[in-house]
């Protein structure tokens, strides 16, 4: 299952720049390590914001979520962080379904 992830990261006022920076350099790498698995497909940060998404390629909802949890992130400022899911279907599958439907 494919979704599409978009991760907006704040962080406290008591915090700085550098606590968030050693908190997104475990980040990274858990992402990616996750990205060299096969389970991250691609990622990105958004220029100029505390933005990044991803399209990942999971068995089911719940072993997203349950990954989301896991994420560095989460467990270090997830009250700061608001992740938007989008459940993705291939291009491919939808085209084949428009034809059959012409049919």
């Amino acid at each position: 299952m494919l979704f599409h992830l978009d991760f907006k990261v704040e962080y406290a006022a008591d915090q700085s720049q550098n606590d968030l920076f050693s908190v997104w350099a475990e980040e990274a790498d858990a992402a990616l390590g996750a990205k060299k698995a096969g389970v991250v497909v691609d990622l990105w940060k958004v220029v100029g914001q505390r933005r990044v998404m991803a399209i990942v390629d999971v068995e089911s909802m719940d072993m997203l979520d349950q990954i989301s949890l896991d994420l560095p992130i989460m467990k270090k400022l997830g009250q700061h962080v608001d992740i938007t899911v989008t459940a993705l279907r291939t291009y491919e599958s939808f085209a084949a379904d428009v034809k059959e439907r012409l049919e």
